[in-house]
């Protein structure tokens, strides 16, 4: 029977995160999974219960985190990016008491939280531009479900649509008003990342363009990172989360691909 655990990383409601174990002996992998909801307060982690629940099912345990959103007190500029690398880094005090293997951590994000992973597996012991704390834990890979991997561009999109842009919202500007924080939270201007990376993304997906995977996946390439695509055929946006979709086996063959099963 799978255990459910609602474990705080920090003093703010939304610092928070849901560890589930799965009913297996030993030390087990890690998938960490990050909501979309370009970072709107609307939207929680409970987006990705049934994922995770899947996946505990699977052998993995899942830590499912919340954290600081636009709208909230702290969320946005730059305590959305804070809040992802201390809850990361609190696996490191849940480690003994859960028996987590913290070199088989996968983060696993969809659409703002693709953002947010990608943006995290950058992070490993760097200190440069004051972003929060370091990133403690090496991560083995991240899987991008439909990511914002381009700020500017994602920007430029709902610009064109004549809509006030969510990324404006969070980064505190246009690209006009603050190039900088886009330079340092955009996943594309982060590139090489040096780490394995599997990008999947739905055809049919009308709020995160494919072609922000796909211009991200040549710029990795070009950029010497060991990075696929996988782009879906009449799949859209929410597919890639849902485990009843065929959209879900592609997630699942990705992770079996990256050998951090308990089994491997």
């Amino acid at each position: 029977m799978t255990e459910v655990f609602h474990i705080p990383y920090g003093d703010h409601p939304s610092q928070f995160g849901v560890l589930r174990m799965p009913d297996l002996p030993g030390p087990s992998p890690v998938v960490v999974t990050i909501h979309g909801g370009f970072w709107q307060s609307k939207y929680g982690l409970e987006e990705n219960t049934p994922l995770d629940e899947d996946l505990t099912r699977r052998g993995y345990a899942t830590w499912n985190i919340e954290y600081r959103r636009v709208g909230e007190d702290g969320g946005g500029w730059s305590g959305t990016l804070r809040d992802v690398i201390d809850a990361v880094n609190h696996l490191i005090q849940l480690q003994e008491r859960f028996q987590l293997d913290l070199s088989r951590v996968v983060i696993l994000g969809h659409s703002a939280g693709g953002h947010l992973a990608l943006w995290l597996a950058s992070r490993y012991n760097k200190k440069t531009d004051g972003i929060g704390n370091t990133l403690l834990i090496p991560i083995r890979s991240v899987i991008s479900l439909a990511g914002v991997l381009d700020l500017k561009k994602m920007w430029e999109i709902h610009e064109e649509r004549g809509m006030s842009s969510p990324v404006a919202s969070f980064i505190g500007g246009s690209p006009q008003e603050v190039p900088e924080r886009y330079r340092l939270a955009s996943p594309i201007e982060l590139l090489p990342l040096n780490v394995e990376q599997i990008l999947i993304h739905g055809e049919l997906d009308r709020h995160v363009p494919v072609d922000l995977s796909i211009e991200y996946h040549c710029k990795a390439i070009e950029q010497g990172d060991k990075v696929r695509l996988v782009v879906l055929p009449e799949v859209e946006h929410f597919m890639v989360i849902d485990p009843s979709s065929s959209a879900w086996e592609s997630v699942i063959d990705s992770l079996e691909t990256l050998k951090v099963s308990s089994c491997s």
